[in-house]
């Protein structure tokens, strides 16, 4: 596991709507995530709310309906666990594409938590739960929040030369 070089990321959310939507596959990976991601948008002082989907490839349409519903940023969180068949590469690339669309397509933040793992204890590793390394669910929080607020900054008209 590598996280050398992550950047520690804060940004002022006040006056934010966000949405957290998760999976349910994998609860106890999910309940770190969770926490992680709603911990730090409650520091941030955003104002958000939890959607559970069923798997991690219901993320991007759920996280599309919420930004077109009028959330400033959206949190994906889910877990995809590596098996024995090529399920795993199809779910991945699948959901990590559609979350790509939606905020190209959106022009809104989408913080990217999904964790694709070759084992449940890398998964377990990265949930923010006590003995964990990482805490994925509070860094996809503090990037969405972030590029939301960067965004706004391109959309006041930044000097740019």
């Amino acid at each position: 596991m590598s996280a050398a070089g992550i950047p520690e990321i804060t940004a002022d959310g006040s006056g934010l709507t966000v949405v957290v939507v998760a999976s349910q596959w994998h609860q106890v990976v999910m309940d770190g995530l969770i926490a992680g991601a709603r911990h730090a948008l409650d520091a941030s002082g955003a104002a958000s709310t939890l959607v559970r989907v069923p798997g991690s490839f219901e993320l991007p349409v759920a996280a599309q309906a919420a930004l077109r519903a009028g959330a400033d940023a959206v949190v994906a969180l889910g877990v995809v666990i590596r098996g024995g068949t090529p399920h795993f590469d199809y779910v991945c690339s699948a959901t990590s594409q559609g979350l790509t669309r939606v905020a190209l397509d959106t022009g809104k933040a989408v913080g990217f938590g999904l964790l694709t793992c070759d084992t449940e204890q890398q998964a377990l590793d990265r949930a923010g739960l006590p003995g964990s390394v990482e805490d994925k669910g509070a860094e996809a929080a503090w990037a969405a929040l972030s590029c939301t607020r960067a965004l706004q900054t391109i959309a006041a008209g930044p000097s740019l030369g």
